[in-house]
């Protein structure tokens, strides 16, 4: 297995970054930004340079400094500092598929920074009103999270819901979100 794609360019590369919630590995393909995993010590970061490898048959290649991650670097930094804003980047969509990524497409259009959404609302949206459990599970296996903003899904009666990333971190960046948009005012 070699690393590289089409053209000779690397199929992915990637690089870890420090955040306001600790460190994240972003990796990204030549169509855009495929993961962010958060946590990324070596246990998660080799556990999501492996799904990598899978998908996308080759070795993902450590690149610091690469131009695939720059804009996504430069936005989360400018997030993470309090700069309201959504995080428009070019995504590569590959490591999802079906109803996921129809709930994480909607997510990403739909729910604008400093607002947050129902897990009901958000499956009533995608034409599935009984399928907030669905749109739970959506959350759970989103690839891009941040910059897809699964912490802006909420349970309808206000409480957190579950996050990948853990509840700690979701009040992270709903308290973020907010100061942010408090800010603004």
């Amino acid at each position: 297995m070699n690393s590289y794609g089409v053209g000779g360019e690397p199929a992915v590369e990637w690089d870890v970054v420090d955040s306001g919630i600790g460190p994240l590995l972003l990796a990204a393909t030549a169509t855009g930004l495929v993961t962010v995993a958060f946590h990324a010590r070596p246990a998660v970061r080799d556990a999501a340079l492996d799904r990598l490898r899978t998908r996308f048959g080759a070795e993902p290649v450590a690149a610091p400094g690469s131009a695939r991650l720059a804009e996504p670097i430069r936005g989360l930094a400018a997030y993470f500092a309090g700069e309201p804003r959504d995080l428009d980047l070019a995504l590569d969509w590959s490591l999802t598929s079906g109803f996921h990524r129809e709930v994480l497409r909607e997510l990403a259009s739909g729910v604008p920074y400093g607002t947050v959404v129902g897990y009901g609302e958000l499956a009533a949206r995608v034409g599935r009103p009984e399928g907030a459990q669905a749109v739970g599970a959506a959350m759970g296996a989103n690839p891009l999270p941040v910059v897809v903003p699964c912490h802006r899904v909420v349970e309808s009666d206000g409480g957190l819901g579950g996050f990948s990333g853990g509840l700690e971190t979701k009040r992270q960046l709903l308290a973020l979100d907010a100061a942010s948009r408090c800010s603004r005012a």
